[in-house]
């Protein structure tokens, strides 16, 4: 294919690199890949040193996707998966998300959410066996389609494509599914239209075969009968029955003849199988990034937002008109004391807005001499304040409110947070009072005029492993199968009224098991005893959880904690890092990214909270952050999985709200 194009591209679940040869010889780079099989591995470095030797150079090739942290991947354009298709496969057994048998395969979709979800690419494009589609009546593609399209933002568009609709003389059918992160209301995608054979079996033989397109190359069974229903690599060539060897599946998937397998010919033909069909892939890629070019290179403005960035909005112009903010007491009164606001913006905002007197403020941009003038008076008062603060409260999803359209256009901004939403800092102020004058002060912003804000996202960055012992893997699915309202409590009851007992490993994420490790070196293992309390015995509310962990005699159990009072100190200093300080998957460097936080209450009134006053925000944290349970499925935790030892382990996710 002549046609090249310019971009980056990751390779998950990779095989032995179908997906990067296609999309490499359409012009891409890949700057990560992912693939555990040792095998699959040596063939893949084998064949992709010379065209990828930044990948190994760089050690970007990755083997067990569950070790990723998603922010260490550099940045990129297109997710490439060909995630793995046993769970689903009409040959396997068809456990699907149930999948926990072999570390965890039928889970692994999930790895591939949080990469989109924090990285962010311009597209994807993912592909799995024909049976995903109808699998558990559909509820596992709907689970899919549903993540993608309106947890992540993306759209969607999915066909089942055989690799005779692209030219190769092989039926293999499979499930593409693609997706744009930036296309609006364009839907415009389309799957190219087929392509006739290049060759038929006869050419991959180079002799007279029976059959004009031969069948799906897979996994297993080699040897069977010709006449056996489930053959597939037995074919008549000049009227002799010939089995299909390495060279044949090459032919049949477009590798190169260049294309070299370093392992047994067992291993070589098992790989071809668990591949994908190059032209196929290569067709399709090449529509999926010419109509990714032809989509705006800017990004494509929302017309609608969420109760979460409509918040961020009220905030600032709250401030701009009332133009002081008071510090709060840890059950959200107002004190006496406040800040004086001299300036409102923001770490991504171009514009400084300078408050020259209760009526006036100053426009300024960050990047030139240009200013203006505003008279807030004119477009906002308390009757607007108080109908946009309704307006949020009422939204459901994401939606408009018409009365901002002139505030945003005198304002000339209408977002707060641009590129991302990592970020503690969510608005900059120039404060002053009697203790303190900063010109850019950082504060959070949480909303309580939806549903509660969270202090801690779940993630796969938040599960941490428990090691189970004294229980035989043959009970495994008997207790995964436990489906009651508080399942995860009654599986772990379960696991210890059979003997078996949970014991705490660690993060999941070597990222998290460091930055706990910086607020303290014991805190991973506190958090597994907040997380034990909190599934087995329901216990949400941290300060509540301290109680119990010392009534039960835990603080000096295993780890020595240290007294009641040692272990609150240390739980608070947590709380405080990760309101001001740390992301679950990005290293910290111990130092406060905000100085404070910006409280909305349900009323619309705003506190604050600044670490000059560390002691009113460490009680607020203590006594009102409790621990959450998310998406098991989402999250990929709550269910016994066997990892290739032979040992048995079970997650738990920590996800903290207000």
């Amino acid at each position: 294919m002549d046609k090249k194009h310019n971009f980056t591209f990751i390779d998950l679940f990779a095989g032995i690199g179908g997906f990067h040869l296609a999309f490499h010889n359409l012009g891409g780079k890949c700057v990560f890949a992912s693939e555990m099989d040792i095998h699959a591995r040596k063939t893949y470095e084998h064949n992709f040193k010379k065209i990828s030797p930044e990948l190994f150079e760089n050690k970007m090739f990755n083997d067990d996707i569950r070790n990723v942290t998603p922010s260490d991947i550099p940045d990129f354009d297109i997710l490439c998966a060909g995630f793995p298709c046993q769970p689903f496969s009409q040959a396997g057994h068809k456990r699907g998300f149930e999948d926990n048998h072999s570390s965890e395969r039928g889970n692994l979709f999930f790895n591939i959410v949080d990469i989109l979800e924090e990285k962010k690419p311009k597209a994807f494009f993912l592909e799995n066996v024909r049976g995903l589609i109808k699998h558990d009546n559909g509820n596992t593609f709907k689970v899919i389609r549903n993540i993608l399209e309106n947890e992540l933002g993306y759209s969607f568009y999915f066909k089942i494509v055989k690799a005779s609709d692209y030219g190769l003389p092989q039926l293999r059918p499979r499930a593409f599914m693609i997706g744009f992160r930036d296309e609006g209301f364009l839907k415009g995608f389309s799957f190219p239209a087929k392509k006739p054979l290049k060759f038929n079996m006869s050419d991959v033989w180079n002799g007279e075969c029976s059959r004009e397109i031969g069948f799906t190359l897979r996994v297993g069974g080699r040897g069977s009968k010709i006449d056996d229903r489930r053959n597939w690599d037995a074919y008549l060539v000049d009227g002799q029955v010939k089995q299909l060897g390495i060279e044949q599946g090459k032919k049949m998937q477009g590798f190169p003849n260049s294309f070299e397998f370093p392992v047994s010919k067992t291993q070589g033909i098992k790989q071809l199988g668990n591949s994908v069909a190059i032209d196929a892939i290569q067709i399709v890629a090449d529509q999926l990034i010419t109509y990714l070019n032809t989509l705006s290179l800017s990004p494509i403005m929302k017309e609608t937002k969420n109760k979460g960035e409509w918040t961020e909005l009220l905030v600032f112009i709250k401030l701009l008109t009332e133009q002081k903010l008071h510090l709060s007491d840890k059950e959200l009164n107002p004190k006496d004391a406040f800040f004086n606001i001299k300036k409102v913006t923001t770490q991504n905002l171009d514009l400084e807005f300078f408050i020259i007197d209760k009526s006036t403020i100053q426009l300024k941009d960050k990047n030139s001499e240009r200013t203006k003038e505003i008279k807030i008076s004119e477009i906002l008062n308390k009757s607007i304040l108080e109908k946009l603060t309704n307006a949020v409260i009422n939204g459901k999803r994401t939606f408009t409110i018409p009365i901002f359209d002139l505030i945003q256009k005198t304002l000339e901004f209408d977002t707060i947070k641009g590129g991302t939403s990592y970020q503690k800092a969510d608005i900059q102020l120039y404060i002053s009072n009697k203790e303190i004058s900063s010109k850019n002060e950082g504060f959070g912003i949480k909303s309580h005029l939806g549903s509660k804000p969270t202090l801690l996202n779940a993630s796969g960055n938040t599960n941490f492993i428990f090691e189970i012992n004294g229980v035989d893997c043959s009970k495994m699915d008997e207790i995964n199968a436990i489906d009651t309202k508080t399942k995860l409590k009654d599986r772990i009851h379960f696991i210890e009224a059979m003997g078996g007992s949970l014991n705490f490993i660690g993060a999941e994420k070597e990222t998290m098991e460091y930055n706990l490790k910086m607020a303290d070196s014991l805190m991973p293992n506190i958090v597994g005893e907040l997380l034990m309390s909190f599934y087995s015995k329901r216990i949400s509310k941290i300060a509540d959880i301290v109680d119990e962990i010392d009534t039960n005699g835990k603080l000096n159990s295993k780890v020595n904690y240290g007294d009641k009072k040692s272990l609150e100190v240390k739980i608070k200093k947590l709380l405080i890092d990760i309101l001001l300080g740390f992301f679950a998957g990005t290293k910290w460097n111990g130092e406060y990214i905000s100085n404070g936080t910006i409280v909305m209450k349900k009323t619309g009134d705003m506190v604050g909270f600044h670490i000059i006053d560390l002691k009113s925000l460490k009680d607020y944290l203590f006594e009102n952050i409790k621990l959450d349970t998310p998406s098991t499925t989402r999250h990929r935790f709550g269910k016994i999985y066997k990892e290739k030892n032979g040992k048995l382990y079970f997650k738990l996710n920590l996800q903290l709200r207000f």
